[in-house]
């Protein structure tokens, strides 16, 4: 591809909203532009990068005996009915109505789909297992779209379907995914790890994210580098510090004026945290049939620890979870900043696991300025749900091995989940077995966005000077930079324009992708650009190569720069494009597998 008829623009200075690096990076060396919030464009540069990503996640599926379709965009909403996610789901589905005002949705993921082509399709064990998968477009109303590709509300997406005729099946697949996810992240230049995480909206009862660790990462991960234990701070586990062991005290309200905080609290009465009830008023959606009502919930954690939402999303079943507002905290009869569980109506109460094993806490007593010493589980109040609902810190001990366990942070670039019959109960996709007998087909599901890990590999590999893409996923191979052109002063000869055309040609009937700077720009300029975009090779045809024996060649990740003769040039190209093919090549190994 010559520069001068390249469909982009590169860049002097980034967007003023750009939040990361490969945000601004992508936009300034002309491979996206954004249309609309977390709606962008990809020009041909990108486009180049994501056919890549795209084939070798083409290639690892089908190696693992995966069979590409494509389903629609577009769904019908009876089918998300039948799953009733059309009523678990909230803003974040696209819902429109179609010219005969039918409810249509915006494909937010595919398992409904799935589970209809298994339906019409599955019906004998002769037929499994099955392994579909596809490269398609998705739909996700996220509020707060950010980082350019890192959060968006339109994206690409492989997803990949396994079917099964039991659990053992399943589980073959799944761990067949997990590792060909390593590959498909190793070949593309990307460290990742995967952690345990929650099942969300997809439902199941196994889920892993693959995270690329980086500071940008809006994902809270907990680690324990003692004994490996790893998982989203969304579900980690974490061992609880035990209360010490004391005989239940009298109740006894105190006065505490302006200690509305955990932290005013524990200093006014000289208490360890530890020795409080921390009250959080949540207002949760949760379904009843195909209904969604609103619940005022009162979670109580210790007052050394923090609610985790999600965890308290999941122990309610619910639909969504908001902050509760002051009024709708008044007009159950507690007081904001003194509320208490004790002789609450109205209201669903769920205390962490470790509540109903701490004796004598300081709480709430609905009263304004006031507190009860020596609240007492059981004997005081009671709780619709006990669950884990405390969120695990920096340095709380590892469930497995009680060492501290430390935070990173990173971006999920894929996942995978063991659906089991979740949608083929709810849909009749069912098989006859070996005995005639009717059963649910067993599905997993698994996906990789090919947006996002674009612009993660654009986080990994990038210098102050631009883009280096690593060989796999390069837009080109070579990035061939001519100095002087025809219309340019006699100072330049003419027949360095003609050796770089030359040179091209050779380039291309070898295989060698190049992108071929032929514009009437400085060197300094076309110098700016070749760095900004990011090709691993870097090959100058100027007068001074020329003179100084060949061509000049310089990898995009290395300082050095050397001569090579015009005639080695394409066996010498091939050479460091196949070493850097098998640098990345080494990377991919055998994962273990971590349940």
């Amino acid at each position: 591809m010559r520069m001068s008829q390249l469909f982009s623009q590169t860049l002097r200075e980034a967007p003023a909203d750009a939040e990361v690096e490969s945000h601004r990076l992508l936009v300034r060396a002309g491979f996206i532009q954004q249309l609309a919030a977390g709606i962008f464009s990809y020009l041909p540069l990108a486009k180049r990068v994501l056919t890549k990503i795209e084939d070798i996640m083409r290639e690892e599926i089908n190696a693992i005996g995966g069979q590409e379709v494509t389903m629609p965009v577009v769904h019908p909403a009876e089918i998300w009915k039948e799953t009733e996610r059309w009523y678990q789901i909230g803003t974040e589905m696209g819902r429109f109505y179609d010219k005969s005002g039918r409810d249509m949705v915006l494909a937010m993921t595919h398992e409904e789909v799935v589970a209809d082509l298994v339906r019409k399709t599955i019906h004998s064990y002769r037929q499994l297992p099955a392994l579909v998968y596809h490269i398609q477009t998705k739909w996700r109303d996220d509020p707060r779209p950010r980082a350019g590709l890192i959060r968006v509300r339109e994206f690409t997406m492989k997803d990949s379907y396994s079917l099964d005729m039991d659990m053992e099946g399943l589980d073959q697949q799944y761990r067949a995914h997990y590792q060909a996810y390593y590959n498909i992240f190793h070949r593309c230049g990307i460290p990742v790890q995967a952690f345990k995480s929650d099942v969300g909206m997809m439902g199941g009862t196994m889920a892993h994210e693959f995270m690329y660790l980086t500071p940008i990462g809006e994902d809270t991960l907990l680690v324990c580098d003692n004994c490996g234990y790893a998982a989203n701070r969304q579900i980690a586990r974490f061992k609880k510090s035990a209360a010490d062991a004391e005989q239940p005290l009298p109740l006894e309200k105190v006065a505490t004026p302006n200690a509305k905080t955990i932290e005013d609290l524990a200093n006014y009465l000289e208490v360890p945290k530890a020795k409080t009830a921390k009250a959080i008023f949540m207002v949760a959606s949760i379904i009843q049939g195909i209904e969604s009502i609103d619940r005022l919930v009162f979670a109580i954690v210790r007052g050394d620890m923090d609610l985790n939402e999600t965890k308290l999303t999941n122990a309610l079943k619910a639909k969504e979870l908001r902050p509760a507002r002051e009024d709708e905290i008044i007009a159950v009869g507690a007081v904001p900043g003194y509320a208490s569980p004790i002789e609450l109506h109205d209201v669903l109460v769920v205390v962490d696991d470790v509540i109903p094993v701490s004796p004598n806490l300081v709480a709430g007593a609905n009263d304004e300025g006031y507190h009860f010493l020596n609240v007492n589980y059981e004997r005081d109040y009671k709780a619709d749900i006990v669950a884990d609902i405390a969120a695990a810190e920096d340095n709380s001990m590892c469930p497995d091995c009680g060492q501290p366990m430390g935070i990173q942070r990173g971006v999920e670039v894929g996942n995978i989940f063991k659906l089991g019959t979740r949608y083929s109960e709810s849909m009749g996709a069912t098989f006859l077995d070996k005995d005639g007998m009717k059963k649910p087909v067993i599905m997993g599901s698994y996906g990789i966005g090919s947006g996002r890990l674009m612009a993660s590999i654009a986080e990994e590999h990038n210098d102050e000077n631009g883009l280096i893409w690593p060989i796999s996923v390069a837009p080109y191979d070579v990035h061939l930079v001519v100095l002087g052109s025809k219309s340019q002063s006699e100072a330049t000869p003419e027949n360095t324009v003609e050796v770089a055309e030359e040179l091209y040609q050779k380039f291309l009937s070898a295989g060698i992708e190049t992108l071929y700077d032929d514009r009437n720009e400085s060197p300094g300029v076309k110098f700016n650009d070749a760095d900004l975009i990011g090709i691993p090779i870097r090959l100058t045809v100027s007068d001074r190569s020329l003179q100084a024996g060949g061509i000049e060649l310089k990898r995009r990740d290395q300082a050095e720069k050397s001569i090579i003769e015009l005639a080695q040039a394409v066996t010498h190209v091939q050479q460091i494009i196949a070493e850097l093919q098998s640098d990345i090549d080494k990377t991919v190994v055998e994962i273990p597998f971590e349940e």
